[in-house]
């Protein structure tokens, strides 16, 4: 799949539902941005913002109007999550933005969340832009147990605070599919492969776990991931969110036991950056930073945890 490329989503039985290449960190296949046409139509998750231009042509293509969308969700106030969300419902003046009840305040102000995003990715930052703030009439808190009526679909919203407290994922039955948000890792299209992301500060081990336990008993068809795009599990949902349970814990044993070795914090970020296995996928660039980012995270998990 190409940067600005949007395809409907075939996987399982899903239907209404599409998905677009945001060209995220000049990647193709590492950010995407889902549309559901409904009555109510409706994006989840609206990346960071840069390439923005493409999500309006996405739209266009799907055939909804500025004034159609009403439905902005955002699975948690990261900015390669909800970067785009302001922008988004700056020029679609209908839609209000469904966002964890934790996190809403940060993208009416976000001016906190740029800084702590800037300190998180580090030189990955050249790729953001900054968000555009939320008013705060347009914002809708939503929490676990909450639904988001589209019509024929409904986002029913489960909390999902490993990743990151004010974390949620959507459940939508109509689909038997779940957006995933971050809580069922990276999945690699290309190499088929489930990747880990820990990054900082908030990153929680356990909490990740349980999250895993959570997707586990909504036991989806079809995961809908932001990184990236649908991949269809049917009756083995528990043995790919068992596999990603296996993975994270071991990248946190591997962090761990390089921390030992070493002695020092920067030495296990530089390891890892330097192992990075993901060059011929994502680019060397991009590989080095994503290592450096769960590096860190990894290492705030285990300072915490001490």
């Amino acid at each position: 799949m190409e940067v600005g490329d949007v395809r409907e989503v075939a996987a399982g039985d899903c239907s209404d539902l599409y998905y677009l290449d945001t060209g995220m960190y000049g990647t193709s296949e590492y950010g995407a941005v889902y549309i559901l046409d409904d009555d109510r139509p409706a994006v989840v998750d609206t990346g960071i913002g840069t390439n923005y231009d493409l999500l309006l042509e996405a739209l266009d293509e799907v055939g909804i109007g500025r004034d159609d969308l009403e439905v902005i969700a955002v699975t948690h106030i990261h900015l390669d999550h909800a970067g785009g969300a302001g922008l988004l419902a700056r020029d679609c003046p209908n839609a209000d933005v469904y966002v964890p009840a934790l996190g809403a305040a940060h993208l009416a102000d976000p001016s906190r969340l740029v800084a702590g995003t800037k300190a998180a990715v580090g030189e990955q930052w050249e790729y953001y832009v900054e968000p555009e703030p939320i008013p705060e009439e347009r914002i809708v808190d939503i929490e676990d147990g909450d639904a988001i009526d589209l019509g024929a679909h409904e986002l029913r919203v489960h909390a999902a605070p490993g990743h990151a407290p004010h974390q949620v994922v959507f459940e939508d039955p109509a689909n038997d599919a779940v957006f995933v948000a971050d809580a069922a890792g990276i999945w690699v299209p290309q190499t088929a492969e489930i990747r880990e992301t820990s990054p900082p500060s908030q990153f929680d081990l356990e909490g990740c776990l349980a999250d895993v336990e959570t997707l586990k008993a909504l036991d989806p068809d079809v995961f809908l991931y932001p990184h990236f795009g649908p991949r269809y599990v049917g009756d083995d949902a528990g043995a790919a969110l068992g596999e990603y349970a296996t993975v994270l814990s071991e990248w946190v044993a591997a962090v761990e036991e390089k921390r030992d070795e070493l002695g020092d914090d920067e030495a296990v970020v530089d390891h890892f950056a330097e192992t990075a296995a993901m060059d011929d996928v994502w680019g060397e660039e991009k590989s080095s930073a994503e290592a450096v980012m769960n590096t860190r995270g990894v290492l705030g998990y285990l300072e915490g945890r001490e």
